[in-house]
């Protein structure tokens, strides 16, 4: 207890001084920090650290925001913040984000559940393939080598000719989106029609010809609602911060005039 009326004390000392310090005819000078700024400043260091800070350390914090602003001030005195890319580009967020907040409410369970129809696709669960494949780098017999392998493979042969694949030979369950990062586009639709415990190809990838044995298949489904409810309430707020944005943009740009040099070429 006694601890902290030392740290409240020495909080009012500290606002004394700047106040004399900057309290002169110029107010541009004058730094005013507020007792709620000060209290959310010792707050976060609470947090953060977890602790009360010493007398020391939040005269250190005080000092650190004072030295901040007048470091802020000058450089506004400069000019420095003038077509400075970077500090317009937080400033643009800054807002952005302020205008977002205030523009949201909770949505009822008919709006969510309209917004999660709309976008269904987007939490199907995608199936997922368990498989073994051989491989052929790409080359003008890629092929021909694939199918002399798969003969042999049907005549329960261990093909020799196959390549290394950077990736391995075993793949477990994979969804599709990984099965067409790992070889391609052209994968896609392939495993649609792969049979269960069976040798098929050759199939073209990017990198050459696969034979591939699929061990497993788990269908693709629909979660329940209440699994994905959470998902898609912070779908939601994520996407009506982006409307609320452009929305805010469309009723704003009519009071601007933009004006670009017509003989301007790049």
């Amino acid at each position: 207890m006694r601890n902290k009326i030392l740290i409240f004390f020495i909080i009012g000392l500290i606002i004394y001084v700047i106040d004399i310090g900057f309290n002169s005819d110029n107010n541009l000078n004058e730094i005013y920090i507020s007792d709620s700024e000060l209290t959310n400043l010792l707050l976060t260091w609470k947090s953060q650290v977890g602790r009360e800070p010493t007398a020391i350390e939040a005269t250190n914090i005080i000092n650190n925001l004072v030295e901040e602003e007048i470091l802020y001030r000058e450089a506004l005195k400069l000019g420095l913040d003038n077509e400075d890319r970077i500090i317009k580009r937080r400033l643009a967020q800054k807002i952005t984000f302020l205008k977002q907040e205030t523009l949201l409410k909770q949505p009822s369970d008919e709006v969510l559940r309209s917004f999660y129809n709309l976008n269904k696709n987007k939490y199907f669960v995608q199936p997922l393939y368990s498989f073994t494949h051989l491989y052929f780098s790409k080359g003008p017999d890629s092929k021909k080598r694939a199918d002399k392998a798969l003969k042999e493979l049907i005549q329960n042969k261990t093909p020799n000719n196959s390549d290394p694949f950077l990736l391995g030979k075993e793949f477990y369950k994979n969804s599709t989106d990984e099965i067409i990062r790992n070889f391609g586009k052209s994968f896609e639709n392939v495993f649609n029609k792969l049979i269960l415990d069976q040798w098929s190809g050759p199939y073209e990838s990017s990198y050459g010809h696969h034979l591939i044995f699929l061990n497993s298949r788990k269908d693709g489904f629909n979660p329940d609602w209440i699994e994905i409810k959470n998902q898609v309430l912070n779908d939601y707020f994520l996407q009506s911060k982006e409307d609320a944005i452009k929305k805010y943009l469309e009723e704003i740009k009519s009071e601007y005039k933009v004006v670009i040099d017509p003989n301007f070429k790049y």
